[in-house]
C-alpha cells in the first residue's frame, strides 16, 4: 500500500467533519470518493495531502508520517481556485515548476493543448470550465506517486468531463494511485478500481467496485443512492 488511514478523525470547533476513518490507498489503482457535499471529502483529501493535521488517528504515506517529504510525491488539486489574477497559464507552469521538481514542463505544455490554453490566456479571464481544466493540467504535469483530485468534474459541461476523465486515465500508471472526489457518481463508476462512500465524515461502505457490483446486484451510482439517501 502507498497510503494508509487509521481512525483518522478532524473536528471544527465542536463539530466532527471526518470520523474515524480508516482505509488504504495502492499503487496502479483508481479511488472514488464519494459522498454528498458536506460529507467530509475534502477535508479528508487536505489530511492525505499533508496540509490539515488529524486530532486524531493515523494517516502514512508509504509507512511514513504524512509530512513535508510526502508533499513531494503527492499531487493534490483542491477545489477552490488558488492561482494569482496577474498570472498568465504560462506563469502558472513557471510557478509549479519552482515549487515542485516533479514538475514536467514537456508535459504541462501537451496538456495545455490537450486542453485548449494557451501560455499568453490571463488566469483572471478565464472561465470557470478553463479554470477547471488549468488545474487539471498543472496537477497532473507532476510526476507524482498520488494524485488527489477534488471534484474535477464539478461544475463542468459533458464534453469537457469526458476530455478530463480521458487526460486522467492517460496519466494512470502502473505505479501511481489516483483519488477523484465526486458527488457526480455516473461519471465515475465507468473508471475507478475502487470505491469509498463518506458520510457525515465516516466511511459508510468501501470495497472493490466490480465486487460491489456483484454483491449488491446494483451500479455503483444505485448503491451510492440506497447507502447514502
Amino acid at each position: 500500500m502507498i497510503l494508509e488511514s487509521r481512525d483518522l478523525t478532524k473536528k471544527y470547533s465542536n463539530k466532527t467533519v471526518v470520523s474515524s476513518a480508516s482505509f488504504t490507498i495502492e499503487e496502479g489503482q483508481i479511488y472514488a470518493l464519494l459522498g454528498q457535499n458536506g460529507s467530509g471529502k475534502s477535508t479528508l483529501m487536505k489530511m492525505a495531502a499533508g496540509l490539515v493535521k488529524p486530532d486524531d488517528g493515523t494517516i502514512t504515506y508509504q509507512g511514513k508520517k504524512v509530512g513535508v517529504e510526502s508533499k513531494k510525491e503527492v499531487a493534490y488539486m483542491p477545489t477552490e481556485p488558488y492561482f494569482y489574477d496577474y498570472m498568465t497559464v504560462g506563469d502558472v507552469g513557471n510557478y509549479y515548476k519552482d515549487f515542485y521538481e516533479d514538475f514536467d514542463q514537456e508535459r504541462y505544455e501537451m496538456l495545455l493543448t490537450k486542453m485548449d490554453l494557451s501560455k499568453k490566456d490571463k488566469v483572471k479571464y478565464l472561465s470557470s470550465g478553463l479554470t477547471a481544466k488549468l488545474k487539471l493540467a498543472a496537477t497532473l504535469a507532476r510526476n507524482a506517486k498520488i494524485y488527489l483530485l477534488d471534484e474535477p468534474l464539478n461544475g463542468i459541461d459533458l464534453i469537457t468531463r469526458d476530455l478530463i476523465i480521458t487526460t486522467i486515465l492517460e496519466v494512470a500508471q502502473e505505479d501511481t494511485a489516483i483519488v477523484i472526489s465526486s458527488h457526480i457518481v455516473d461519471e465515475l463508476e465507468k473508471i475507478v478500481d475502487h470505491v469509498i462512500f463518506l458520510q457525515q465524515g465516516s466511511v459508510k461502505l468501501i470495497g472493490d467496485a466490480e465486487e460491489l457490483r456483484e454483491t449488491y446486484g446494483k451500479s455503483i451510482v444505485e448503491i451510492y443512492k440506497e447507502i447514502l439517501a
